[in-house]
């Protein structure tokens, strides 16, 4: 049973509601084609990178822009172009990684604790308030360093921070669908927990959970990005936003326009992702519309 509208005798769903206002929302399919277009980027890094992310000259240490190396090079004399292409593969896989580990452990406990109530719910509720009491990358940084220092263990750390926000919204939107009257029918007729929640209960919370996933792959960005410059993150001589800015700030007085590749790249695809979310808030939200 889905969100749907009868409109000249067709059965019109979320899904193409969605998809039309979408269209008409020019700041969405910005956000949304420079977000593909960073992707297609990133798969396409090596054959687009003029030089190897980890290659290394001497004679251009700390080079400005040229026509050998548009973006300059590092102090170790690497292509700053090429490393910010290799760095949005890392970034983007990082954020990708940690959501995708937030929705597997955030979607299920919020089905579960919305659902049955009683003192599941009080128990997982309690639970979800520990983890929200704490600040987020203080809480990573902790998790980091119980799993071990590295990309994959600093984005499971974020995974596991970002989880219970998001059980927290399916609980909510899960007690609320709960007692519809489709539901009541599918108890009526025996149908098992589990397929309700499947048929029934996931597919009419699912619009909010696509809202804020996208604001959490920017705010995975920015844990990435806060992890890799802390030395928790990706090692070196692998690249990624986050650790280049912290290379560039080592060597911020001598060349300061190194910080500004890096730096603009985890701004503008934050900005990207929050203003995505945004205009698919605004899309799922009939209420938003009406303003």
């Amino acid at each position: 049973m889905t969100d749907a509208t009868i409109v000249h005798g067709r059965r019109i769903g979320w899904q193409t509601k969605f998809w039309r206002w979408f269209r008409s929302d020019l700041r969405g399919a910005l956000s949304l084609s420079f977000l593909s277009a960073l992707i297609v980027i990133s798969i396409l890094a090596p054959w687009i990178s003029p030089y190897s992310p980890i290659g290394q000259d001497f004679d251009a240490t700390l080079a400005p822009m040229s026509a050998a190396h548009w973006l300059g090079a590092d102090d170790l004399g690497r292509d700053t172009l090429s490393r910010l292409i290799y760095g949005g593969m890392a970034s983007l896989y990082a954020s990708f990684l940690a959501v995708a580990i937030a929705i597997l452990i955030g979607v299920p406990v919020g089905l579960l604790a919305g659902y049955m109530g009683g003192w599941v719910d009080e128990a997982i509720s309690r639970v979800i308030d520990s983890f929200l009491s704490f600040p987020a990358i203080v809480l990573a940084i902790a998790v980091t360093g119980a799993l071990g220092i590295g990309l994959t263990n600093g984005m499971i750390s974020v995974g596991i921070v970002f989880a219970p926000q998001l059980a927290r919204l399916v609980r909510a939107r899960t007690l609320v669908v709960r007692h519809e009257l489709y539901v009541d029918a599918a108890r009526c007729f025996g149908v098992s927990t589990g397929r309700i929640l499947w048929r029934h209960i996931l597919p009419n919370t699912i619009q909010p959970v696509i809202v804020q996933v996208t604001l959490l792959l920017a705010g995975a960005l920015l844990a990435e990005a806060s992890l890799s410059f802390l030395g928790l993150g990706i090692q070196p001589p692998n690249a990624s936003w986050g650790a280049m800015l912290a290379r560039a700030y080592q060597n911020m007085e001598i060349a300061p326009e190194q910080m500004y590749p890096p730096g603009l790249a985890i701004l503008f695809t934050a900005l990207a992702f929050n203003t995505l979310g945004e205009s698919l808030r605004v899309a799922l939200d009939p209420t938003m519309r009406r303003r």
